[in-house]
């Protein structure tokens, strides 16, 4: 927001248009403030995310059905942390100055890219029930072309669906609506488009994600209990020690669904009934820093990715044949010697 001259006289967005909006009124330090945060989400957020993006397309290694769904959630945070910088603009300054057409499209991406990240949650979620409670079949049932058209779908189903939820019937409030102050970029859906969208976008995702979790988790437990049976004797089978792999996986994938949701769901219930607008924007924003926590998740329990990282950030990506260097070898070597002599 802008902050208040020394005379306190009103400010608007637009002082030379009659039916101007009123910007909103902060202290000149709040304001710095504000567009630091911003500033420093926006850019931690970017690149974090890049280096994911950039771990899982060069590696060759890491070009596994579970990781292309990585990939394309890095890709929805990573648009989330570039919108970051005008929603930033749009919350502090409580005005609209980038025009009618801008703040259509700016909407609509913006919701492609929440729906990106919960699409993406749903695919992991899948991939990892697959592969926890049906490890022999995982192989047939997913396979790289299969998901590579499944996050395709859910981009394209998502991103149709955005728009049409954007521009059907009139339902964008710009900054060109008549009836309104001139300078606010927003949206305001009708009931029966608000009904389609808590189911589309809330209550059957998070249905399917936290079932399927659940199943999960107790086929988790199940398994840990015959594994730490089998390491009680003699050096446990390779079927066991995959079923390790893909359990420990699935509970890393499991955290980042957890953290997605503790921030999604306050968000989604309280824009759903009647609180304080200062309650929406500080959960709005909790929402927003979402994006930026997965890779720090992925650096704590993936050490591929720490192992990834070192080589980006010390150019060694650029070396002749960088692509095929074997990033596990060392993780799967640990693992195996911990497996056969604990």
């Amino acid at each position: 927001m802008a902050y208040e001259t020394e005379d306190h006289e009103t400010l608007y967005c637009f002082p030379a248009v009659n039916s101007s909006c009123i910007k909103g009124k902060r202290s000149k330090y709040e304001y710095n403030i504000m567009y630091v945060f911003v500033s420093l989400l926006s850019t931690w957020t970017v690149f974090l995310n890049l280096l994911v993006i950039i771990s899982i397309s060069h590696f060759k290694k890491l070009h596994t059905p579970t990781n292309l769904i990585i990939l394309s959630l890095a890709v929805a945070d990573m648009l989330m942390g570039v919108l970051l910088t005008v929603e930033g603009s749009r919350q502090i300054e409580t005005c609209w100055y980038f025009g009618d057409t801008f703040c259509e499209l700016f909407m609509i991406i913006l919701g492609l890219a929440f729906s990106g990240s919960l699409s993406n949650l749903v695919l992991i979620a899948i991939d990892r029930y697959v592969a926890v409670c049906h490890p022999l079949q995982y192989p047939q049932k997913i396979t790289t072309i299969k998901t590579l058209v499944s996050i395709c779908l859910s981009w394209v189903c998502f991103s149709t669906y955005t728009t049409i939820l954007v521009i059907d019937n009139g339902y964008v409030v710009t900054s060109l609506r008549t009836d309104l102050c001139y300078g606010k970029c927003s949206l305001t859906i009708g009931f029966a488009w608000f009904v389609t969208d808590l189911f589309v976008s809330f209550i059957l995702p998070c249905t399917l994600i936290i079932s399927l979790y659940l199943r999960i988790f107790y086929v988790v437990h199940q398994q840990v209990k015959v594994i730490n049976s089998l390491m009680g004797g003699k050096c446990v089978t390779e079927g066991s020690l995959r079923r390790k792999s893909e359990s420990k996986a699935a509970l890393t994938l499991g955290i980042i669904v957890i953290v997605y949701m503790l921030c999604f769901i306050p968000y989604y219930i309280c824009s759903m009934t009647v609180i304080s607008s200062t309650t929406i924007n500080v959960l709005t924003w909790v929402l927003y820093t979402n994006s930026g926590l997965n890779p720090l998740i992925y650096a704590l329990f993936y050490p591929w990715f720490k192992k990834t990282v070192k080589h980006i950030l010390t150019l060694k990506i650029f070396q002749p044949a960088s692509s095929l260097v074997d990033i596990f070898t060392e993780h799967q070597y640990q693992l195996n010697w911990s497996s056969c002599h604990s």
